[in-house]
């Protein structure tokens, strides 16, 4: 079993907690989602229960992590660089138990992950992979091991639609406990039985954790008609208590008034006045008493707010973009000049503000051809278009801070950067820290503000809402449907796809596909 006791994990460099006095433990039948807001330690608690090792260089924890006879299976959020040169050959192999199972053996796992068999044998490095394929070799090494629990950093990020049906799946009918982390609010709703909600309130000063057995959207749907009436019972108290004092400051007014006005020849109604008053106060200070027990308003970490987009205009005849494709090649591997070609005859038209979305398999060369179009829009003088990658160190400096990345370093600028980082759920410390020290979703906010900022009226999205969480998404959604130029997406969000895509292509062998 693994079990949690009294945890406690602060961040060494800013001694925030991330953490504290958190208790937990997974049973067999655990399908066990990880929320929580981009940065309050989400991948951090995944890392210290498989080895307190990984995360020693910006942590420190004091409690207990009990794992007795229990083998821990990790994918992390991101593949280390020197992984991403390995074959799927030689990175299955480095672990012993490759060597452990059958022909026969590997054949089945092969195909419980719908990975092709012959594939296990290939010299193509992992790098080259796409997303899908990439979870599905990382899955199939953890299951070469014999886990008895699994830990799931963002096994969802960079799956196709097809894929992600499959990953649920593959929870759904799992065997042993899972504990992972996941932003596809569909998957969350289709899989977990029990949530771990992980919070940061007043400004990241307090943390707060939520260990319950529900599916998803019976936790959010409870967590919200509880807030909603706690919130509706502390004002109709304060609007009470409002009411009450205002009664008590006309009678001592009166009261006073008629003190002031009274004769001294009548000390006898003098008397009378002084007493009247002694009973309102006395009526006063056991009212107040009584406000002590008034219900709390209720503390809940907000998602982030933004006015995104709000300059941001195309008139409806406007062509944003009329672009033709004869063939849409990519490398074979990345230390070649040969190269394969995926797709043959691209069109596509846009027009106006239109908010259009392509999919496809994984591998079929979306965010190929996403560089191409944002190549394509930048060298034109009537629009401004601005590219969000899916890897964001293709534009972020990761030494960089994000005050410095989205500020031209003037003291208005900066200020005003800090109001913007704020309402984005920045702590002072997090706007000063490299961005190497954040997490994919606090960079995703980095990229969000960035095109915001950069006056941008039409938007070239590959994956937006991939690092955002479950929570974040609804406002990243309403912001993007709200946005009164283009966009050009790839994404695999079912719910991004309908609330916010007014058209979806499909990348095939043979062009986009309306």
């Amino acid at each position: 079993m693994l079990q949690v006791k009294h945890l406690t994990i602060r961040h060494k460099k800013d001694y925030r907690i991330l953490l504290e006095d958190f208790n937990f433990h997974i049973n067999p039948e655990d399908k066990c989602a990880l929320i929580g807001e981009e940065g309050n330690g989400k991948s951090t608690l995944l890392k210290l229960l498989f080895n307190p090792v990984l995360t020693e260089d910006y942590v420190e924890y004091e409690g207990e992590i009990l794992c007795t006879k229990e083998r821990l299976g990790y994918l992390p959020q991101e593949l280390p660089e020197i992984i991403r040169t390995l074959s799927i050959y030689e990175y299955l192999t480095a672990t012993g138990s490759f060597y452990d199972h059958t022909p026969s053996e590997l054949a089945s796992l092969c195909v419980r992950l719908g990975f092709s068999t012959e594939r296990i044998y290939a010299q193509e490095p992992i790098g080259v992979l796409s997303g899908g394929e990439k979870i599905k070799v990382q899955l199939l090494r953890l299951l070469l091991d014999n886990p008895t629990i699994l830990l799931l950093d963002e096994p969802s990020n960079d799956l196709d639609i097809e894929t992600l049906v499959w990953l649920e799946t593959f929870i759904q009918d799992s065997k042993i406990p899972i504990l992972y982390i996941s932003h596809d609010e569909t998957l969350l709703e289709r899989t977990a039985n029990k949530i771990i909600h992980i919070e940061q309130l007043r400004r990241k000063t307090a943390p707060r954790y939520t260990v319950v057995r529900s599916d998803y959207q019976s936790y959010i749907a409870r967590r919200n008609l509880q807030f909603q009436k706690q919130e509706q019972e502390a004002k109709n108290e304060r609007r009470e208590y409002d009411k009450q004092q205002e009664k008590f400051r006309q009678i001592q007014q009166k009261v006073e008034h008629q003190q002031n006005a009274i004769s001294r020849q009548d000390p006898h109604g003098a008397a009378l006045l002084k007493k009247t008053m002694h009973r309102v106060k006395a009526y006063e200070a056991r009212f107040e008493k009584e406000f002590e027990h008034m219900t709390e308003l209720p503390e809940y970490e907000e998602a982030m707010f933004t006015k995104f987009g709000s300059h941001a205009s195309i008139p409806n005849g406007k062509i944003v973009l009329d672009f033709s494709l004869e063939t849409l090649c990519v490398p074979t591997c990345s230390n070649t000049q040969e190269s394969i070609t995926l797709a043959h005859n691209i069109r596509l038209f846009i027009q106006g503000p239109e908010h259009i979305c392509i999919t496809g398999k994984n591998g079929c060369g979306k965010t190929t051809l996403m560089r191409i179009l944002a190549k394509e829009l930048s060298q034109r003088s009537d629009i401004k278009a601005a590219y969000m990658p899916q890897n964001y160190e293709e534009l972020l400096d990761m030494e960089q801070t994000p005050i410095a990345f989205l500020s031209d370093g003037s003291k208005q600028s900066i200020s005003i950067m800090r109001t913007y980082l704020g309402s984005m759920k920045f702590t002072a410390d997090e706007m000063t820290h490299p961005m190497r020290e954040l997490s994919g979703g606090q960079k995703a906010k980095i990229m969000l503000l960035y095109l915001d900022t950069s006056g941008c009226d039409v938007l070239l999205l590959d994956e937006p809402s991939r690092n955002f969480s479950p929570l974040s998404n609804p406002v990243i959604r309403q912001m993007l449907t709200g946005f009164g130029g283009a966009i050009i997406s790839i994404s695999h969000d079912r719910k991004y796809i309908a609330e916010v895509c007014d058209k979806v292509y499909q990348l095939t062998e043979k062009g986009l596909v309306l």
